[in-house]
């Protein structure tokens, strides 16, 4: 069982182990917000509500620029698994400025690909094919992002996913 951990912001930080957000609850540096009904957490002689969501008790400063590595799932899943160039079903990854003319491996660079324009492109920029691109890339942003493990998360998490977004 995983647990969405807000700041004292109600901000969302993290999502940690079940055995974590008990440690941080018994140890009063956060409060449980959701948590599962009917099913205690039995500790000796006291029971403990089985934290869903837990509020940290006091404010954690976090970098502004949390950098997102690039990945190949990533830009499949920033681009909804559409190809950049005609919208059909992508499987690859592709990047405008080629690899061979210097193109970076960066957000900016990559676009999801279906198979057959990823082929048809080749080793060729989008201008010279007379090709455009259905978005700009950019780095992917909200919390979905910046949560690692948010997206395959409790259903009682999204009201407070939603509030960052």
């Amino acid at each position: 069982m995983r647990t969405l951990v807000l700041n004292a912001g109600y901000e969302p930080l993290t999502v940690v182990s079940f055995k974590r957000a008990m440690v941080l609850v018994m140890n009063d540096k956060a409060s449980v917000i959701e948590h599962v009904e009917d099913d205690p957490v039995r500790a000796g002689r006291s029971a403990y509500e089985r934290p869903v969501v837990i509020l940290l008790t006091r404010y954690v400063r976090v970098p502004s620029a949390r950098r997102l590595p690039v990945t190949r799932r990533g830009v499949l899943r920033r681009d909804d698994h559409r190809c950049g160039y005609c919208g059909k079903q992508a499987s690859t990854i592709d990047h405008i400025l080629p690899r061979s003319r210097g193109g970076a491996d960066s957000w900016q660079n990559l676009v999801a690909c279906c198979l057959r324009c990823n082929n048809i492109k080749s080793d060729r920029t989008p201008q010279e094919m007379g090709w455009e691109l259905r978005m700009t890339p950019r780095p992917p942003h909200g919390t979905a992002w910046t949560v690692r493990g948010a997206e395959r998360g409790d259903p009682r998490w999204e009201p407070y996913l939603a509030l960052a977004a």
